[in-house]
């Protein structure tokens, strides 16, 4: 476990914060006095003071990204490079991804499995660059829980001979930046070097580009909003004056964690520390997919003796998705869920809010498999009243990917 454990839920009008004194360990990001200046409202998030919103409401800021495009400071995120000739191999005995067999240039969302009880320590994106290094983006709140594992890790790695080393990369040299929403590739497009085609960099595609006239920043199509979007790494003393040719275009607004959780949830994607953590398996979680076929059948990642007998016997519980039937205030994580014939609890919910896509209450969590079916009808109580809702497919809101034609 970390050296402290994330427990903080982003709700759509308040932050519930971890139980913990933030005090001089509590960092700033290169773009710190940039979001003040811009009207930012800084919170505690991770370690770190981030925005959880600007003058704007989350309301309009998340539908703002939906309909135009809005930069994100995600400079709180781990970002390693893994060097060395077993560099794949070794990443292979960490996480889920069929590394070795990922095309160069290309990433892949993966899992860091608890070998004993394959519950999900973290989630991250991988990439296999051009270059002599993978790279990879790790959750700001499993920061130190995973350095170490990787450190560990690395040390029996190395052990047996093998060649491969660790890069962290410090914020306060490297920032990551996040360009979410339908606009996003025609702004960024102004602002990277003629060589740069991004029509020709699809969904999960990452290669390097001068942006604003900075060489050699990575660029990934991907992104936690279910928007065309792009995570842009750019050396921390060049952040703020990339973040302000940015934001200076009329399409282009700042957005804080308020937003970003909306849009994940609306998106159907997993908030480490909420919705997924060591105590969930892929199979619960729906995050099986991750894992190749090759993997599989291999079955020599994290966690596989678990997961598969899992995957034979059947979970006891799934991640679902939830409409809320009623209007009124949302149900938030924590809600206990219950049958609606015999009054018997079956679950609880991990996160919920308002979609401002959707205009009405939505949520996800965890319910006993014979209730996961789409269209069941279920129950959740919030102080003491029970509100009606219904199990439904995610992602509530289809993604709207750039992805390469079939």
């Amino acid at each position: 476990m970390s050296l402290f454990k994330l427990n903080c839920k982003l709700t759509f009008f308040k932050l519930r914060l971890p139980a913990r004194s933030y005090g001089s360990d509590v960092r700033k990001t290169k773009l710190h006095e940039f979001h003040i200046r811009h009207g930012g409202k800084m919170v505690p998030f991770a370690g770190y003071m981030m925005p959880v919103k600007y003058a704007d409401s989350i309301a309009s800021s998340h539908l703002h990204t939906r309909r135009q495009c809005s930069l994100f400071d995600v400079s709180h995120m781990l970002q390693t490079k893994i060097h060395g000739k077993h560099r794949e191999q070794f990443m292979e005995q960490i996480c889920v991804t069929d590394v070795q067999n990922l095309g160069t240039g290309k990433s892949a969302l993966s899992l860091f499995i608890d070998d004993r009880t394959g519950g999900i320590l973290d989630d991250l994106i991988i990439t296999k660059t051009d270059g002599d290094f993978l790279y990879m983006v790790t959750n700001a709140g499993c920061k130190e829980q995973d350095m170490r594992m990787l450190t560990e890790q690395l040390s029996i790695f190395k052990s047996s001979g093998h060649d491969a080393s660790l890069e962290f990369l410090d914020s306060d040299e490297q920032s990551l930046l996040a360009l979410q929403g339908p606009r996003s590739a025609a702004v960024l497009q102004s602002f990277v070097d003629g060589s740069t085609d991004l029509s020709a960099l699809y969904f999960m595609d990452s290669t390097t580009a001068t942006v604003c006239g900075v060489p050699d920043c990575r660029v990934t199509r991907c992104g936690y909003t279910g928007e065309d979007g792009f995570e842009i790494s750019v050396p921390s003393d060049r952040v703020e004056a990339i973040a302000e040719s940015f934001v200076a275009q009329d399409d282009v607004k700042l957005a804080g964690l308020g937003a970003r959780d909306t849009l994940r949830l609306e998106a159907g994607m997993c908030l480490h520390g909420a919705d997924i953590s060591s105590e969930t398996t892929p199979v619960e979680a729906a995050l099986m997919w991750t894992i190749s076929r090759k993997r599989r059948d291999e079955c020599r990642y994290p966690g596989a003796t678990v997961i598969l007998k899992q995957l034979g016997d059947g979970a006891q519980r799934k991640r679902v998705g939830l409409v809320q039937k009623a209007h009124g205030a949302p149900v938030r994580g924590g809600a206990v869920l219950f049958n609606v014939v015999d009054g018997a609890k079956i679950g609880s919910v991990t996160s919920g809010c308002p979609s401002p896509t959707l205009s009405q209450n939505i949520a996800m969590g965890y319910v006993d498999s014979t209730f996961s079916k789409n269209g069941t009808e279920i129950q959740a109580e919030v102080r003491g009243q029970k509100i009606p809702m219904v199990v439904t497919k995610m992602p509530f809101v289809k993604p709207n990917y750039y992805s390469k034609p079939k």
